[in-house]
């Protein structure tokens, strides 16, 4: 798991660089409490962690945060898991099969299932389930991603839900069909987005039956029974989970904290055991230290501009914008090495249909933009004179808009420097994590810092995010020919075909500068050696249901 990422000097080099460079029901289905009840008494196998500030929601149609998807990993499971390996495997579903054309999926659920209330699981909680994603009132922002390829999606997302290709045969049983082959529609199934969640307490309880224990009814290895907002989620192990036998904690405390030098502070007093967001300005002293982990994860760490607005509805302005950064310096100095130089939208770990990584095959194997700061400069104050703008004059004063935690407000400041060359003035607005995603999906803002960490490795999972009525679209880009190419990517059985559509998207995306790439992520974080069992995927996520302590 642990992979060293940095060399002690190279660390200390950069470190003088950056000092100049300044929930429950009953079985009838009536609004009840959930009854396993958490046992804080002493003795009690309590895990303290820090995984994440408070997230804006931890409703499986409703997340799309790592760090909401780290804590849904815990209360619920999915028809299939991730193994440690990163293969497929069962989850809530013993089996599965697809016919032979790849249309048809079912699966076959495992006896005795239940909810954390204690009440039986079937598939037709499934069904539910995935109607539920589908509909337009809820608004899922994952809902084309993750079921745009099952037959009766467009009907379902216009209101008809019932035109939706799932079913259940019988209780045990759910079967799904699609419009058009999903080689990685495993991957989905086990996805978060797509956990079963109890019809009768979101009709008892509406939107906010994912805000409180009382209604928060699960179907994982966890259960929420305490959960004091901005503080700790605290989440007890749950009895009527099918392999609860395997589960060595009684309960994991999830702490809210977004200061990370609090967070420090904790891990050192022994009062979590893991913590993610470790200081920048620490870093440097912890090269070395079997207590500090660096791997690497499939994402990319780019910037939003809102392209339904002036002047980002010029492609070449946006382009001037990228071109004005010196990624190198970002990656290696500012960001301490932590990350690595983004030239491409899609980076390394995204696997291609021929089993290459799909980086590899892009542009002809040659990166999208030039390594050239200097080259790179010059032609982004000439784009931005064609585009009418000379030394930035004409231009409004923008907002560029992040979040407090870990090198955002460093780059913030970074970036006005590097606009600040071509005669752009942009201000930092720092917002706090619980209005950041909302106000950047809904648009409610000029550029802003944004990224993505793949929810399984297949490349259209991040080149969704531009396709036009994406959910995740924030940057708002629409552009016919990219809608052309992911539609294509999505409908053609052919491996090759499919792999020169997403590849001829990703062409148009850094052609038109849909966003800016700027890094490509690693996960660094403190664990205690007493922490055993776990394991840190490349998606982004912390698997602790069968962790122990050790002392």
């Amino acid at each position: 798991m642990k992979k060293r990422m940095l060399s002690l000097m190279l660390v200390l080099a950069m470190a003088a660089c950056l000092v100049l460079a300044g929930c429950g029901k009953d079985e009838s289905g009536s609004k009840g409490g959930n009854d396993a009840q958490s046992g804080n008494d002493g003795g009690e196998k309590q895990l303290a962690v820090q995984i994440g500030p408070n997230p804006e929601t931890i409703d499986p149609a409703l997340n799309s945060a790592v760090d909401g998807g780290n804590m849904l990993l815990h209360n619920f499971e999915c028809l299939l898991t991730v193994a440690e390996d990163g293969t497929i495997k069962e989850g809530q579903a013993e089996k599965w099969e697809q016919s032979e054309d790849g249309l048809t999926w079912t699966f076959h659920l495992r006896d005795g299932l239940k909810w954390s209330d204690g009440s039986d699981l079937t598939a037709e909680d499934f069904v539910y389930s995935w109607k539920r994603v589908c509909d337009p009132e809820t608004a899922a922002p994952y809902a084309e991603t993750v079921l745009g390829m099952v037959k009766g999606f467009a009907e379902a997302q216009a209101g008809d839900l019932d035109a939706l290709g799932v079913s259940a045969p019988d209780a045990k049983t759910l079967v799904v069909e699609l419009s058009s082959p999903c080689t990685f529609f495993e991957s989905l199934a086990a996805f978060a987005t797509l956990s079963p969640v109890q019809k009768a307490t979101i009709e008892a309880n509406g939107d906010s039956w994912a805000t409180q224990p009382e209604t928060y009814v699960s179907n994982g290895p966890f259960y929420v029974t305490e959960w004091i907002p901005s503080q700790e989620i605290v989440m007890s192990k749950n009895p009527y989970y099918w392999d609860a036998d395997s589960i060595k904690l009684d309960s994991i405390k999830f702490v809210l904290m977004e200061d990370p030098n609090a967070t420090f502070s904790a891990y050192n007093n022994g009062e979590i055991l893991l913590a993610k967001d470790v200081p920048t300005e620490e870093i440097p002293s912890l090269e070395g230290n079997d207590e500090f982990y660096v791997d690497p994860i499939i994402g990319t760490y780019y910037i939003s501009l809102n392209d339904s607005k002036e002047p980002f509805t010029n492609e070449k302005v946006r382009k001037a914008l990228s071109l004005a950064i010196d990624r190198e310096y970002v990656a290696n100095t500012l960001m301490q090495g932590t990350y690595s130089p983004a030239y491409n939208f899609m980076g390394p770990g995204w696997m291609d249909t021929d089993g290459k990584e799909f980086i590899d095959n892009s542009n002809n194997g040659q990166p999208y933009i030039s390594d050239d700061y200097e080259a790179n400069l010059a032609e982004a104050k000439q784009l931005l004179a064609d585009a009418g703008y000379p030394n930035g004059e004409g231009l409004p004063n923008l907002v560029y808009s992040t979040n407090e935690a870990g090198y955002h407000v460093p780059l913030a400041e970074y970036l006005q420097q590097a606009w600040a060359e071509l005669g752009v003035n942009v201000q930092p607005e720092i917002v706090e994590w619980s209005s950041f995603t909302p106000q950047r999906r809904e648009g409610n803002y000029d550029i802003s810092r944004n990224g993505w960490v793949g929810d399984y490795s297949d490349p259209s999972n991040m080149l969704d995010l531009l396709y036009s009525t994406n959910g995740n679209n924030d940057g708002k880009f629409n552009d016919a020919d990219y809608d052309a190419a992911m539609e294509e990517s999505r409908t053609t059985i052919d491996p090759a075909t499919r792999s020169a559509a997403l590849h001829k998207a990703e062409d148009i995306l850094m052609e038109k500068t849909a966003c800016i790439p700027v890094a490509y992520y690693n996960d660094f974080w403190l664990q205690s050696p007493k922490l055993k069992g776990t394991w840190h995927s490349a998606t982004g996520y912390w698997y602790l249901m069968y962790a122990d302590i050790e002392e």
